[in-house]
């Protein structure tokens, strides 16, 4: 007999019934959020998948041999209290990766094309044409150069920007100049738009503040530069955002991501007409592609084939 799959994934719940139809279909699904299952015994049960799951769930589920991350992100999964020791996989998908692409490369296009300034020109009824720079004139620096950064980062160049990567281990990547942690300053001399794109990790927690934003370039066209963050909230110091673009240090930002989420209502970055905000919606999960990825997991490991996309616990993600 085939072990159940437990679900507990802080969803939208309709869209998780709607994916569940259908999936795993030729063993049970255990949705820990339907009130029946609130007191079923998980004992014996191999396969979890989580997204900020109930506090009980793993001293329930005593007997899990892979926990699944329901994001691509999983800082959040590797503190939660009772995690076994067991391999943890992550959400790898062509949807997720599409999605931050597309929200990459509207957010570098909104800075190239000014739009704030228009927009802030539209509620003042000012008709002025601003000096407009090309693509090419700009270079790009993402930081956190996997799977996401370097799809990003190549659809960014076929629309004519220059685009670097910044990893903690340089990767070769055809085509595109790299840095790893002992080129972070060369690579931050060259970047007029930065892009975070990293998991959060010890090295990583707060390393967007305004030492870094100082040693960005101001060589570009568009004078100072812009920090746009699609990552996670736990790499920024929103301190140091609002106070970077209050002195000119950085010319504007597009967060989805924060420190604290929801953002704070008395967060001053709600009034700044040089952010951009958007609700950490930049790479959504799609519910049912998430499914089709576990149950494929699920099937390499029944046949005997290793795991994909397995979390190095010891780097975070």
């Amino acid at each position: 007999m085939k072990s159940p799959v437990i679900i507990d994934l802080k969803f939208d719940q309709e869209q998780v019934a709607a994916a569940l139809k259908g999936a795993f279909a030729d063993r049970e699904v255990i949705n820990l959020l339907h009130p029946g299952s609130r007191k079923r015994d998980l004992s014996g049960i191999d396969y979890a998948v989580v997204w900020r799951p109930g506090a009980d769930l793993f001293s329930r589920a005593k007997d899990l041999k892979v926990v699944f991350s329901g994001g691509a992100g999983v800082d959040h999964v590797l503190t939660l209290p009772g995690l076994p020791d067991v391999p943890l996989v992550r959400f790898v998908d062509d949807t997720l990766t599409t999605r931050m692409s597309e929200w990459v490369v509207l957010q570098c296009l909104l800075h190239l094309r000014q739009h704030q300034a228009y927009e802030a020109q539209r509620q003042k009824r000012v008709w002025r044409e601003l000096v407009q720079p090309e693509a090419k004139e700009l270079t790009v620096g993402i930081m956190g150069f996997g799977v996401l950064g370097q799809d990003a980062a190549a659809k960014l160049k076929t629309l004519g920007f220059n685009v670097i990567g910044w990893s903690r281990s340089r990767k070769q990547v055809d085509g595109f100049e790299t840095f790893d942690a002992s080129g972070l300053n060369a690579f931050l001399a060259k970047t007029d738009i930065l892009v975070g794109l990293l998991p959060l990790t010890p090295d990583t927690k707060g390393i967007f503040n305004t030492g870094l934003f100082t040693r960005l370039s101001r060589k570009g066209p568009l004078g100072a530069p812009v920090f746009i963050n699609a990552g996670r909230g736990g790499s920024q110091v929103e301190a140091d955002i609002v106070a970077s673009i209050n002195d000119g240090t950085l010319r504007g930002a597009s967060l989805d991501v924060f420190e604290t989420e929801p953002l704070p209502l008395e967060s001053p970055l709600w009034s700044m007409d040089k952010v951009v905000i958007t609700p950490h919606a930049a790479a959504a999960s799609d519910v049912a592609a998430l499914f089709r990825h576990v149950a494929g997991q699920i099937e390499r490991l029944e046949s005997g084939k290793p795991l994909e996309h397995l979390v190095d616990r010891s780097a975070g993600y």
